[in-house]
């Protein structure tokens, strides 16, 4: 998981940077499809970190560990919460 935590780390820093970007372009009137282009790439980037995340969830939380069925029962209604949030998102 360290790795997803730096990749993703990483992707949020360059989504943070494209989001100040967004925020210089309506400051001085861009045109707006330009703005909406950036505004797709940003959503594209958090997109991405979603689908990082959801990986790295099932790597680690659904594929470790677990004392029985109850429990891999809980984790798998759990993981459909988190994947109907992100879908409903996307």
């Amino acid at each position: 998981m360290e790795n997803d935590r730096r990749e993703i780390l990483m992707r949020l820093k360059r989504i943070e940077g494209q989001v100040r970007g967004l925020s210089a372009m309506i400051e001085r009137r861009a045109p707006c499809l330009d703005v909406l282009t950036q505004v797709s790439a940003v959503t594209a980037a958090m997109k991405r970190v979603g689908a990082v995340m959801l990986q790295a969830y099932l790597e680690e939380c659904l594929a470790g560990e677990v004392s029985g069925e109850k429990e891999i029962r809980e984790n798998l209604r759990e993981f459909q919460k988190a994947v109907s949030r992100y879908i409903n998102w996307a």
